[in-house]
């Protein structure tokens, strides 16, 4: 197997955006000015994602460094993590009010789209061993499920909703024309997850690579939703334990499934090659 060739380009968007993104969460939580025109479900939310987010800035530091050192697992956990970031700061960028922050938000979010496009080729040329048959399918089943899951859930309050020509509690609890979580997990990520869970099961090699990147988004995606439903808990909100106990549920699968699936990805750390830019 060829060595994995890793630009310093990777170290440059890992430190950027984990520079970046550690300020809007340390501004988001100390601050109570950030989030002051939202409604109190809202900006509870939003300090869970800012928790959740510092858990990912660890993530992100950690496996672009070894990944610079050549480690192709190591590479796959930094395209999950990259994944989330994506993702939570969509929402930011548009979800939020405009606030002191917003060319923050948006600074992450395009350096995070663009490392993300420049690095994804070189990655999926590389010939990369994954694990065999019974691993795979426990991180392709897993995944999938997820995905349904989470699709019945929220398929759960909007098609009642829309037959009844009403808005959404949760869209009405967060003072929003439209949940963003609604539309980015139907549109993409769901559908991704369930696309990906049964390529894997069925030994596409485009399963192979994306599972374990999911996996890594899933679970820490659902850190940051068991984040947000603690302060929940703690500001007095109902209704929260049944949530938190099912998201504790998927943050428990995907680190299981995503463990054991990397776990046995083959890893050979080489120099990194810093010509290549």
């Amino acid at each position: 197997m060829q060595e994995l060739n890793t630009p310093r380009s990777v170290l440059i968007w890992t430190a950027l955006i984990c520079v970046l993104v550690t300020v809007t969460s340390l501004v988001g939580l100390l601050d109570s000015g950030t989030y002051e025109q939202e409604t109190k479900d809202w900006a509870t939310q939003a300090k869970g994602q800012d928790v959740g987010n510092l858990l990912a800035v660890a993530a992100l530091a950690i496996s672009g460094y070894c990944s610079a050192k050549g480690s192709f697992r190591a590479s796959l956990i930094w395209v999950g993590t990259l994944l989330y970031f994506l993702y939570a700061f969509i929402v930011y960028s548009l979800a939020v009010h405009f606030n002191d922050l917003f060319l923050v938000y948006v600074a992450v979010l395009g350096l995070t789209s663009y490392a993300l496009v420049f690095s994804m080729e070189r990655l999926r040329t590389y010939d990369g061993e994954f694990p065999g048959s019974p691993v795979r399918q426990l991180a392709g089943y897993t995944l999938a499920a997820i995905g349904a899951l989470f699709a019945l859930l929220w398929l759960s309050e909007v098609v009642p909703a829309a037959i009844k020509h009403e808005v959404p509690q949760s869209v009405l609890d967060a003072g929003l024309w439209v949940n963003p979580i609604h539309v980015i997990d139907l549109a993409v990520v769901l559908p991704a997850f369930v696309i990906t869970g049964y390529m894997t099961v069925r030994g596409d090699r485009s399963g192979w690579f994306f599972v374990g990147p999911w996996l890594v988004f899933s679970a820490l995606m659902g850190a940051s939703i068991v984040a947000a439903m603690i302060l929940m808990a703690v500001e007095g909100f109902d209704d929260v334990v049944v949530p938190l106990v099912m998201v504790s549920g998927v943050v428990i699968a995907s680190l299981h499934a995503g463990w054991r699936y990397l776990q046995q990805v083959k890893d050979q750390p080489s120099v990194p090659d810093f010509r290549r830019m």
